[in-house]
């Protein structure tokens, strides 16, 4: 065997080790998907900052900010989800760990990366930019999405068409 053959025969072989000892990410998407379902069979109410406890899932929210049509603002007394909230509990249960992190829709954003083709287990943002958004949900095909809409509503399934000022579908 020639000299040459024999370094392209190392060269592969290298690479072909390195490459099996790099982690590779599990693929999560259908299973993000599984994981919505389940929670919206739950029926956990919405709550403006919701979810925002020191680890992911339904908390007591908070008043401030919130702008919502009940009043006086029931956030601070109910246990439940917003919007961002949802997200990040559903990424933390398919991830193992809090990918998205505490904070809200335009914090959620940053760390996500845009998509053309959008698949089921994406999230779908809205708003005026990716800078300031100001909702998000779970794409799950068909133009349809898994969000924690308003105050007053539990976790639902809901047309993207509903919400105004689509902003795009990310992925973690």
């Amino acid at each position: 065997m020639s000299s040459r053959r024999w370094a392209a025969v190392a060269v592969v072989l290298v690479l072909s080790v390195a490459t099996a000892s790099a982690p590779i990410r599990r693929h999560v998407l259908p299973e993000i998907v599984q994981i919505a379902y389940a929670i919206e069979q739950r029926r956990i109410v919405y709550s403006w900052g919701g979810g925002h406890a020191e680890e992911p899932g339904p908390s007591k929210g908070t008043c401030l900010g919130y702008q919502g049509k009940i009043k006086p603002c029931p956030a601070a007394r109910t246990r439940g989800l917003d919007c961002s909230g949802l997200t990040r509990w559903v990424y933390a249960l398919a991830h193992g760990e809090d990918v998205l992190g505490p904070g809200n829709t335009d914090d959620h954003v940053r760390r996500m990366r845009r998509v053309k083709q959008a698949v089921p287990g994406d999230l779908v943002f809205f708003g005026k930019s990716a800078k300031k958004t100001r909702h998000v949900g779970i794409y799950l095909g068909r133009g349809r999405m898994m969000n924690a809409p308003e105050t007053g509503a539990v976790v639902r399934v809901d047309d993207i068409s509903r919400v105004k000022g689509f902003l795009g579908f990310y992925r973690y």
